[in-house]
């Protein structure tokens, strides 16, 4: 029981700084993207949108940590839970992997990038993500071999779902995207490459004399950055939960929940967490317009704090008018 209020604290503070971390992002990037419509803005977005859902989505699960209640929750609700938290965990993923693909195309083929991923491809893309999000999220719940036979509760992931839907996630989703995040990075490099190659033959033939500088080379150093990020943070917080989850599945008489459950799902989990302060924060234009936001917050509170003093002095003004009229009044009246 004191294993359980523990783990329910931590998914409590977790579930919250992913949400207010993710909210503060998500408003950041709104107002970039009034300002400056783009993709990658789009994406941003979403990628804050959907790991604010997953930490909205696990603090459903504290009070089942936390309550003393005897009685645990329904099968079909904490399905319909654990549904939801993988549906949004699959949008976070998948994002990422369409941050990705923007940053490698724009390499690639900067131009054509720029006529592809305009705002109704990026709203396509997004929309579709979500219905593939959800068709994989719920699919527990329409192919029986993938849910448990019994049920004893608190709500858990393994609690309803059966280890070969990590199986499968793992065979199907993680994997190959892994794979495909290794290729962007492996050809972003190669590119690269080239581009240094180039710059270096174009100082030696006396180009500018060693000033020449490509104006690529920064953005693709960025992206190439970006794209690494992505593979650490994705691989670091997903791939213990799903290699373990595989060995669950094929040895049944293993018994990892435990681990399973209560550390590496929380690991997982925390990828939502790792994105905003990891990725997001590291974008220049999402900094720069967090730090206007402050300075306009601290000068609206700063300008309310004026207020309310020359509010206090305005109150206080009169008293000390009116004590000075009687001081002065009395002497005349003497003479």
């Amino acid at each position: 029981m004191e294993s359980s209020f523990s783990f329910g604290v931590i998914l409590a503070g977790l579930a919250t700084l992913i949400i207010v971390a993710n909210t503060l992002v998500a408003v950041v990037v709104l107002a970039l993207i009034h300002r400056n419509e783009g993709a990658g803005l789009c994406f941003t977005l979403n990628l804050a949108l959907a790991d604010t859902l997953i930490g909205v989505a696990i603090s459903g699960l504290v009070t089942d940590q936390l309550s003393s209640s005897p009685q645990p929750t329904q099968k079909s609700l904490c399905s319909l839970r654990m549904a939801f938290i993988t549906s949004s965990s699959t949008a976070s993923v998948l994002t990422v992997m369409l941050i990705a693909l923007d940053r490698y195309l724009a390499i690639k083929r900067p131009l054509r990038s720029f006529q592809l991923m305009s705002g109704l491809v990026a709203g396509t893309s997004i929309a579709g993500l979500w219905l593939v999000s959800y068709l994989i999220g719920f699919l527990p719940l329409a192919i029986p071999m993938f849910q448990q036979t019994t049920y004893q509760g608190p709500c858990s992931f393994f609690a309803v779902f059966h280890p070969r839907f990590v199986l499968t996630l793992s065979c199907a989703g993680f994997f190959p995207a892994l794979l495909l995040f290794v290729f962007f990075y492996c050809d972003m490099l190669k590119i690269a490459s080239a581009h240094s190659q180039q710059i270096r033959k174009m100082e030696q033939a006396g180009a500018g004399a060693g000033t020449y500088r490509s104006p690529r080379t920064a953005s693709d150093f960025k992206a190439f950055r970006t794209v690494a990020i992505l593979i650490g943070s994705f691989t670091l917080s997903w791939a213990p939960f799903l290699i373990t989850g595989i060995v669950q599945a094929a040895c049944q008489s293993c018994h990892l929940y435990l681990l399973l459950e209560r550390y590496l799902w929380l690991l997982g989990v925390a990828n939502s967490l790792l994105n905003p302060l990891v990725y997001a924060y590291w974008q220049k234009e999402v900094r720069q317009q967090l730090y206007q936001m402050a300075l306009g917050a601290q000068k609206r509170l700063a300008s309310l704090l004026s207020l309310c003093s020359a509010r206090n002095a305005g109150h206080e003004g009169p008293r000390e008018s009116s004590c000075r009229i009687v001081t002065v009044s009395h002497p005349q009246l003497d003479g």
